[in-house]
């Protein structure tokens, strides 16, 4: 059975890189996404969930069981240290999580998996990848993104760009690059993206020892 390429796509808060997964998505590549699972690992995993009340209190967590992000943003936010802990914690538990999925993913004979994150460069987990994709857009255009779709103020977005790596460190280890300032069109760029790693994958399978 082929196995299939890991790759991961990121980029700076406001690049867009939701809107290139759902293209990906369309060409029927299946789409980790790091986010939605770190919050689930948070809730339903127990050593996890552990270990962040260890870290935060019970109060890290609503009476439902629900993680309370309202409660341990401005904490960890305000504190380098205790966001380095907290990312401690569960980026090693994504990364497990996401390669027993991409195993899961393997039998359905796909050509490669996307893992999509925020902090994939951050976190030291694009190391563990095939190829790296990352979505480009200028600061300006990333701000004003941020601030219609939050709600915002520009320094809000800018504080939170500080706790990102700068988007040149990322580039600069990217295999593909794919820029999306609303002037250059995203279906070709990805499209050319998906056949490349189509040709990687097969090119990967055919060096494989029988």
């Amino acid at each position: 059975m082929a196995h299939p390429l890991r790759v991961g796509i990121t980029g700076g808060i406001g690049s867009g890189k939701t809107m290139v997964c759902r293209l990906f998505a369309v060409l029927g590549i299946p789409i980790y996404d790091a986010d939605y699972w770190a919050k689930w690992l948070m809730e339903h995993d127990p050593q996890v969930r552990k270990e962040v009340i260890a870290l935060l209190g019970p109060e890290a967590y609503r009476p439902d069981g629900a993680y309370d992000r309202t409660y341990v943003a401005p904490r960890v936010f305000a504190d380098a240290a205790l966001l380095a802990a907290l990312n401690a914690v569960v980026h090693p538990a994504v990364e497990r999580h996401s390669r027993e999925w991409h195993e899961q993913q393997a039998q359905t004979g796909c050509p490669y998996t996307l893992k999509e994150a925020a902090l994939l460069v951050e976190s030291g987990s694009h190391r563990f990848l095939d190829a790296l994709i990352v979505v480009t857009a200028p600061e300006a255009v990333r701000i004003r993104r941020v601030m219609a779709r939050d709600g915002a103020t520009e320094a809000d977005v800018r504080a939170r760009m500080q706790r990102q790596a700068p988007e040149a460190d990322k580039v600069a280890l990217a295999d593909f690059v794919i820029v999306n300032d609303g002037q250059h069109a995203l279906i070709p760029q990805v499209w050319a993206v998906h056949q490349a790693l189509l040709a990687r994958a097969r090119q990967s399978e055919s060096s494989r020892p029988e």
